[in-house]
């Protein structure tokens, strides 16, 4: 039985860092389509991006792994508040933006809710990523909680390349 869960789960997983960079440079590089190639672990590489990201909209992108891999995936915008807040629900995506199956785990959430959350330290910022299963099945949450360490390593990667990111900016 495949049976879905409430809304979301109860054991999120979270990740913080500081930026050396003012919140307003943080904030457009998760917003703004031509700031995106930060996006994702080392050796991945944004294909195509869609429009800017703002309330209601669909930014739909895809990634190209280090072996010729593409991965089609997409952020549907639930919240934003100015530099401050980024609710958007994630998953993996056809080439024509419907909602698929992670290529590589069958059992993975289909959608991910990502809270991100930005706070101003002087000309630094602190952004705290919250991540969800969202809808899912107990067994694609058990996946979600199983994969902690992953999910670790895969942000601690993207967080590491917007980091090197905004050192250019």
């Amino acid at each position: 039985m495949n049976t879905v869960a409430s809304e979301t789960t109860e054991r999120p997983f979270v990740i913080s860092r500081v930026f050396d960079s003012p919140r307003e440079i943080v904030w457009k590089a998760w917003t703004e389509r031509e700031r995106i190639e930060w996006w994702g672990s080392k050796g991945i590489a944004i294909h195509h991006a869609g429009p800017k990201s703002r309330l209601g909209s669909t930014f739909h992108y895809c990634i190209k792994t280090p072996d010729g891999s593409e991965m089609s995936s997409k952020r549907v915008i639930r919240e934003a508040v100015l530099q401050e807040l980024l609710v958007f629900v994630n998953s993996f995506s056809v080439a024509a933006g419907g909602v698929t199956q992670h290529p590589m785990s069958p059992h993975w959430p289909q959608e991910m809710l990502s809270t991100i959350i930005f706070g101003a330290e002087n000309d630094k910022t602190h952004l705290t990523i919250n991540w969800l299963p969202l809808n899912a099945t107990e067994v694609e949450q058990k996946t979600f909680h199983e994969g902690h360490k992953s999910v670790k390593d895969g942000w601690t990667g993207t967080l590491n390349r917007l980091a090197e990111h905004l050192a250019k900016v």
